[in-house]
């Protein structure tokens, strides 16, 4: 049986979930991806590639990230936030856009990675919780994803900060996705397995919003 602790510290954590949630839909605008928008679809226009990046937990996202971006019409290459300066900037080329991950800001490893990759001629979005840290100031555009409190003992553990870098970096999939115009039928090419690449393009096609 779950002790009472536990129950404390779990409904702690939804009331934490909710009012962090509310708090970020609520400072939230539109406009806020234009910036990251035209940086991506200039990299494109030149040939350029998108990739992703971030430490710890926010690595994890990226690489959640890069595939959901891939699927709806933005190839995005996962870039391993350590690895980048050991030999996998390599797979960036001038004029590539990366997002950075970090809630902070402040991540020593992340800054090397931010270092290396201008230096290698990228652009870069900076995904952060704190407006003023060295990332949001080394980014050519930014996105925040800020919290006031994570919702576990300690206050330590990323959790709520992880689910506002992952609805900040979904909402830019979307402003992509709709400007990009993906049709139905180049959604299941990208997606021909499992339930959603069973659908029918008239189902598809009624599940989407109107243009």
């Amino acid at each position: 049986m779950m002790n009472a602790e536990s129950k404390k510290a779990v409904e702690h954590f939804f009331s934490s979930v909710r009012t962090e949630f509310n708090a970020f839909l609520d400072a939230r605008r539109p406009e806020e991806y234009e910036a990251a928008l035209s940086l991506i679809r200039t990299c494109q226009a030149g040939g350029g590639r998108v990739h992703i990046t971030g430490i710890g937990k926010p690595g994890h996202v990226a690489a959640y990230l890069a595939s959901l971006l891939s699927s709806t019409g933005t190839p995005t290459y996962f870039l391993h936030g350590t690895e980048a300066v050991h030999g996998s900037c390599g797979q960036l080329m001038a004029g590539d856009v990366v997002i950075a991950i970090s809630n902070s800001g402040e991540t020593t490893e992340l800054k090397s990675t931010v270092l290396a990759v201008k230096n290698n001629g990228c652009k870069v979005i900076a995904v952060t919780g704190n407006p003023d840290s060295w990332l949001a100031r080394e980014g050519d555009a930014v996105l925040l994803a800020g919290v006031s409190e994570e919702g576990g003992p300690l206050n330590r553990a990323p959790r709520n900060s992880i689910l506002a870098e992952v609805l900040t970096l979904q909402a830019l999939s979307v402003a992509l996705q709709a400007d990009g115009g993906q049709t139905p039928q180049q959604y299941v090419r990208c997606h021909p397995g499992g339930a959603l690449g069973q659908l029918r393009e008239g189902e598809i096609k009624s599940c989407s919003p109107e243009r």
